[in-house]
């Protein structure tokens, strides 16, 4: 029930998103969400794709530094609140998140990625709340 990340570890420069989104499209890897944090340094750009293991192949190749890893896919119910529940039942079970980013696909609800430090525990706990869970192939 875990969706695949890739972490993309960039120069805090002018053009580096650009290159790498110009690799991945080159080679008709379609991102469905992203994220970008930085430092002074470098920046961490997060994105879903249509093709993981080919996008972390394209980057290194290039020679891009990037790590694959599993986050969680949860679709929030629409409504006021909606988040602070997933988080506190995320909360309940002693787990940290540890980010949070949206998630763009049309289903009803607002949707979103998290990444916490015990990624099979968080399954549990909303699958019992109730709360509706996103896989790989709800991306597509």
């Amino acid at each position: 029930m875990f969706i695949k990340q890739l972490s993309v570890f960039l120069e805090n420069k002018s053009g580096s998103l650009a290159q790498v989104l110009k690799f991945l499209s080159e080679e008709n890897i379609n991102i469905y969400s992203t994220s970008l944090a930085d430092t002074n340094d470098f920046g961490v750009l997060r994105i879903l794709v249509s093709d993981t293991d080919k996008a972390y192949a394209v980057l290194k190749e290039k020679g891009i530094t990037s790590k694959v890893n599993d986050v969680v896919g949860v679709s929030v119910p629409n409504e006021i609140g909606g988040l602070q529940k997933v988080v506190a039942a995320v909360l309940e079970g002693q787990i940290n998140i540890s980010y949070i980013y949206g998630l763009s696909i049309s289903n009803g609800g607002a949707n979103i990625v998290m990444k916490t430090d015990q990624l099979e525990k968080t399954v549990e706990i909303l699958k019992a709340k109730s709360v509706p869970l996103l896989s790989q192939d709800d991306l597509a």
